[in-house]
């Protein structure tokens, strides 16, 4: 009998061989990543929040800048749109050979709203100029922000347009937008995470019961057994990011993967981000930031937003020397984002090791699941 394999309408609908999309983590380009996640059957993920460093905006400026900088260009100049085309063009031709599908990430929250109009524009204009680019780059993913005011951008460009929400407002708004698919991101996850604490495992259902669209799980997921559970919950796939951070190919330093692999399940912490809560790997400069977060802005841990124009500045000042010191690969005073889901990371192995790994897990699981808890009737 043929072997079974575990497809979804995530493989169907971009294009992939397996549910499993690589998030878009910045401030790294994660080009390379990318590259590995595409070609190793799922769907890579550039970020493009880091261009912003070369655009000038946000303004964070230190010594370590120049490291993150040599990540995001080829050292051939020109404006950062130019430098962001030929990344995308890089990423093309380095997934051409498996014909990769990969898309861009992209942060649209009021401090960047701007900016992601722009970068959602040169992506569009990058798909319109070459035929390979626009059947190979076939998703624009959205976050930290409303959708909304952009569908008359994105939609007419023909691209899938996923949307990362934290609740069910916003997963209704998205749907009202004219999303493809939301991404369900429950605040055990990463890097930036919702106001009000709701975890995955009530947030994914909740999400697919309330709309009529696809709806993916992040937040948590880093395994076969951890991709069931959100098929059973009603996703069509799952958004890794912790899990592939923590890779041979991955654009992050090796300081932040050290971290990763090494944390325990307890061992991040949120505190005050760019556009509201971020967590942290929890070491010395995370845990002194999140005391600074309590008395200069409690909102974070109250579920009361603020924006960036109305926070202290003693706050913006510390997470830009941690994010400085995280380029410079300075551990202890590195503000490192992760997500809890480093408590089950404790290895580097390759994407593509990761990638079989998990869905081989995922397959054993599902098929040894009805002699495992389903008997017959006496």
């Amino acid at each position: 009998m043929e072997k079974r394999i575990l497809q979804t309408e995530l493989c169907d609908m971009m294009g992939i061989k397996y549910p499993i999309i690589q998030a878009g983590m910045g401030p790294y380009s994660t080009n390379r990543l990318a590259v590995a996640a595409a070609n190793a059957g799922v769907l890579g993920i550039i970020s493009t929040s880091g261009f912003g460093y070369l655009r000038g905006a946000p303004a964070r400026r230190g010594e370590g800048i120049s490291e993150l900088v040599k990540t995001l260009t080829d050292g051939k100049g020109g404006t950062w749109q130019e430098q962001m085309k030929r990344a995308l063009h890089r990423v093309k031709e380095e997934t051409r050979e498996t014909k990769g599908i990969f898309g861009i990430n992209c942060m649209v929250s009021t401090e960047m709203a701007g900016f992601a109009r722009e970068i959602i524009q040169t992506t569009i204009e990058a798909r319109d100029e070459d035929t390979e680019m626009k059947e190979r780059l076939r998703v624009i993913i959205t976050s930290a922000g409303d959708p909304l005011p952009l569908t008359e951008l994105i939609k007419p460009s023909g691209v899938r347009w996923f949307h990362v929400v934290p609740s069910v407002r916003h997963a209704q708004r998205s749907e009202r937008a004219g999303v493809d698919a939301v991404i369900a991101s429950g605040q055990e996850g990463g890097g930036h995470v919702a106001w009000e604490p709701v975890h995955t495992m009530v947030l994914l259902p909740a999400i697919v019961r309330a709309v009529g669209i696809p709806v993916i799980g992040a937040g948590g997921f880093a395994n076969g057994a951890s991709l069931v559970a959100a098929l059973a919950l009603g996703a069509i796939g799952v958004q890794m990011g912790t899990r592939l951070l923590a890779t041979r190919e991955s654009d992050f330093n090796q300081v932040h993967k050290d971290y990763v692999v090494k944390s325990g399940e307890r061992d991040t912490i949120v505190a005050r981000g760019v556009v509201g809560p971020l967590r942290w790997v929890k070491n010395e400069a995370a845990t002194e930031f999140a005391r600074l977060t309590v008395s200069k802005a409690p909102g974070v841990y109250l579920g009361e937003p603020d924006d960036l124009s109305a926070v202290a500045r003693e706050v913006v000042d510390m997470e830009n020397r941690g994010w400085d010191a995280q380029f410079r690969g300075d551990g202890p005073r590195a503000l490192l984002p992760a997500g809890e889901v480093a408590g089950l990371v404790d290895d580097l192995p390759t994407v593509k090791e990761i990638v079989e790994r998990t869905v081989k897990e995922a397959e054993e699981i599902i098929q040894n699941m009805p002699s495992r808890f389903l008997r017959d009737q006496p």
